[in-house]
């Protein structure tokens, strides 16, 4: 655990871990009692999860395996500020950034105001920002350049979207989900809408980074940071940016499928860690190739960050 005053360690290159200090547990929200966002109904069958072609194995992306799975009920987009915002105001419940009183914030989104700043041993452009919440993403007296109503909600950690999800009926989903609603119809492809790639000249199906990472950003996909909920062409089955734009929670632990040492030893590293998909506005094909269906990483459920959201699934 980190303690205050000392560096934050890391979960990976995507995803810095809080590793910090466990709180009270949050007041008790109720079940059901939020209006439910706008979803679509998924059909179940046998569900394609990972790849027999993994970029990145460390991560366990592969083998492709197949899972059934029952109908379910999806969100269309992750979920947003102003939904994530009636929560707030419904319940009074007070999310982890807020009771730990900082949350990571990438380093090219750190206002001038806020000072000196320490970074994540070895990914040193995450930056520790006292301050920092799912309203003021970017540390304090932020809100008003950085919320967007319609932007994804960040800065809120697993425990956090597990609260929200449950306030509205609902769960966060299985990675089996996850990737059988992310493919659209389409069975074993790459991405939402194929297997192109997109790319830093032409192709912008998705919100990535485009230029040199962490340097430089060129935004020629129309953005910088998060882009709306609903951006982009939706996939088969009408979901928006699965991949791009916020990593999404799931319910499940962080699990490497490997009697490898090397696995073994990441796994333990990892022990408690919750499952992350879909890649954010920070990957590239030259560093975080995880904006793929079956690209995964995993962060302790207390951490929290200015690229990772959720969207909430129900069953039928």
């Amino acid at each position: 655990m980190a303690e205050p005053g000392e560096a934050p360690t890391k979960a990976g290159c995507c995803t810095p871990a809080a590793g910090r200090d466990a709180l009270p547990a949050a007041a008790p929200v109720a079940q059901g009692g939020g209006a439910r966002p706008p979803s679509v109904e998924i059909p179940g069958g046998k569900a394609l999860v990972g790849t027999d072609e993994p970029m990145l194995i460390e991560d366990a992306e592969g083998p492709l395996r197949r899972r059934p799975i029952a109908p379910f009920r999806i969100g269309v987009t992750t979920i947003t500020n102003a939904e994530f915002a009636e929560f707030i105001t419904a319940t009074g419940y007070v999310t982890e950034a807020e009771r730990y009183g900082w949350s990571f914030v990438f380093w090219a989104q750190v206002p001038d105001h806020v000072g000196p700043t320490r970074g994540v041993v070895d990914v040193e452009w995450w930056r520790r920002i006292d301050g920092a919440t799912w309203r003021d993403i970017n540390g304090p007296g932020t809100a008003d350049a950085a919320w967007h109503p319609d932007h994804p909600v960040v800065q809120v950690s697993w425990n956090d979207a597990r609260a929200y999800a449950e306030w509205v009926g609902g769960r966060l989903p299985t990675e089996a989900e996850w990737e059988h609603a992310a493919r659209g119809g389409l069975g074993d492809v790459r991405f939402p809408w194929g297997d192109q790639e997109p790319d830093d000249t032409e192709h912008f199906p998705c919100n990535i980074w485009q230029g040199r990472f962490p340097e430089t950003n060129l935004g020629r996909d129309g953005y910088v940071t998060t882009a709306p909920a609903r951006s982009y062409a939706p996939n088969g089955y009408g979901l928006y940016s699965l991949v791009g734009n916020v990593w999404e929670w799931t319910a499940e632990p962080f699990r490497i499928r490997s009697l490898k040492r090397g696995a073994k030893a990441r796994q333990a590293a990892m022990k408690g860690f919750k499952l992350a998909k879909g890649g954010s506005f920070l990957c590239h094909k030259s560093y975080c190739y995880r904006y793929r269906i079956a690209a995964r990483t995993g962060n302790s459920p207390d951490s929290t960050t200015t690229h990772t959201g959720f969207r909430v699934v129900w069953d039928v």
